[in-house]
């Protein structure tokens, strides 16, 4: 999405934050997310932060600095390395000011490949497992 004075966002909704691999359009990368959420139903409880700490993760898979505004959660400025520079506590009401993180310029290994590389390894694995007791049955 392309909003007037900003580089180009990849606009995340509530729980979209969540999913690894998918949350970027690998034709046209964004440079940044904003995440808009209403954590309000989680209340008190672990769950802000693990909604939290979920985003934090895909700001770091994806190299990418991320915005998350929680209208009741945890409001915070996350960049390309999953650190938080600023934030608002859960249930605090406030502004956050600060400029927008910069990304890693060429993405990570994540970004590029995804789960490929560990799909492919878990499978040789398998493979090679299934291999030594096809062989191993045959033999004796």
């Amino acid at each position: 999405m392309d909003l007037p004075g900003l580089p180009p966002v990849g606009p995340l909704i509530c729980f979209e934050v969540i999913f690894p691999g998918v949350i970027a359009d690998k034709n046209r990368r964004p440079e940044w997310f904003l995440n808009l959420t209403n954590d309000a139903w989680y209340g008190h409880t672990a769950g802000p932060y693990q909604h939290l700490v979920q985003a934090q993760f895909r700001a770091v898979e994806e190299g990418l600095p991320l915005v998350r505004v929680a209208n009741t959660g945890i409001s915070a400025t996350i960049d390309a390395y999953g650190r938080i520079v600023k934030f608002l506590a859960l249930g605090e009401r406030g502004v956050i000011d600060t400029g927008l993180p910069d990304k890693i310029s060429k993405g990570t290994y994540y970004s590029s490949y995804g789960n490929v590389p560990v799909i492919s390894l878990v499978s040789l694995v398998i493979g090679i497992f299934v291999f030594c007791r096809f062989r191993h049955q045959l033999c004796y």
